[in-house]
């Protein structure tokens, strides 16, 4: 008899591979749309600004801090480089992404010199800056749309064309953008001491600290890598919709913060990888493509999409408390 222990995933990572797996085999039969290259190729387009916003998310997480206004902030930042094009003729293509960054960046410094010099829970100060910033904008705009952008903005690139049975197809720059960053970040986090020193703070701040560990600055940088992320996230979405809505990324950070927890981030902060983090991303991504190729109403699929994320947190944390033996009620 075979030995199919061998197949039990060892990590909440290789439970998450089997769910993917499990989805993956299910829409392919349920409907022949799914399992396209043109199909998977545009899931991946569609869901890479989702993927960047949850890589700065989850170093957050990993120090053992949460930020939700991350999406204000980038929609803040879409503004801002639009007006200054409209306004002032900034046509720039270096200068106006520098500046992005540096916008994103300082509204994540703030973040967290707030969180750590006012003692709160960082939930509270990341929800009040979303909807001041966010208040702020619908207030300015009116709730109205851009359309008259620079062309390096809104200009489509291929960055990869091959052709398949004499198809064309071709990897767009999102995806790119967003493995760049992927990279970068795994590079960050394994590869450095501030990486260590970022796992060391989420793991035990007390701890840091009496390691020499600068605990604040270790805050200070990842609340402002998650804003210079957050930058670039915004411009990527205007890159691959033409337009500056000030209200089209406000609402989905449910979406990101569950990619990076059932990629196996912690809210406790110590936990998780880059790898785990673009599985809950492609994870949440195939649901709702799939369901909407089935043709399953939105309200069911935030149902369905809903209990997969509460049964894969659930699992993942009832493993964590027997792997401790602390008792699970």
């Amino acid at each position: 008899m075979p030995n199919l222990s061998r197949f039990k995933p060892q990590s909440s990572q290789g439970w998450l591979a089997w769910v993917l797996l499990f989805f993956f085999i299910f829409f392919s039969l349920m409907t022949d749309q799914f399992l396209t290259l043109q199909n998977l190729l545009d899931l991946t387009e569609t869901y890479a600004v989702t993927g960047i916003f949850a890589l700065g998310l989850f170093v957050v997480l990993v120090t053992g801090g949460i930020d939700i206004s991350f999406a204000a902030v980038a929609s803040v930042v879409q503004y801002v480089i639009a007006s200054l094009f409209i306004n002032f003729g900034l046509d720039n293509a270096a200068l106006s992404i520098v500046l992005a960054i540096a916008c994103g960046t300082l509204f994540g410094v703030i973040n967290a010199i707030l969180i750590y010099s006012l003692r709160i829970v960082s939930i509270i100060i990341t929800i009040s800056m979303q909807s001041l910033l966010f208040g702020v904008l619908m207030w300015v705009t009116n709730g109205h749309s851009l359309y008259d952008l620079p062309e390096w903005w809104v200009t489509l690139h291929n960055v990869l064309p091959f052709t398949v049975s004499g198809q064309e197809y071709q990897v767009g720059l999102p995806l790119t953008i967003m493995l760049v960053i992927a990279a970068l970040t795994w590079i960050l986090l394994n590869k450095t001491h501030l990486g260590r020193q970022l796992y060391a703070t989420g793991g035990d701040q007390e701890s840091a600290r009496r390691i020499g560990i600068r605990v604040g600055l270790i805050h200070i940088l990842a609340y402002g890598y998650l804003g210079a992320l957050a930058a670039i996230g915004g411009l990527v979405q205007v890159y691959r919709v033409g337009e500056v809505v000030p209200n089209a990324l406000v609402g989905g950070e449910l979406d990101v913060l569950a990619a990076t927890v059932l990629g196996g981030a912690s809210l406790m902060g110590g936990k998780g990888t880059v790898t785990g983090t673009l599985m809950g991303v492609f994870l949440i991504a195939i649901l709702k493509n799939g369901l909407n190729l089935m043709g399953v109403s939105s309200y069911f699929m935030n149902i369905v999409i809903g209990a997969v994320i509460m049964i894969a947190i659930t699992v993942t944390h009832y493993k964590k408390r027997k792997e401790t033996d602390v008792s699970f009620v």
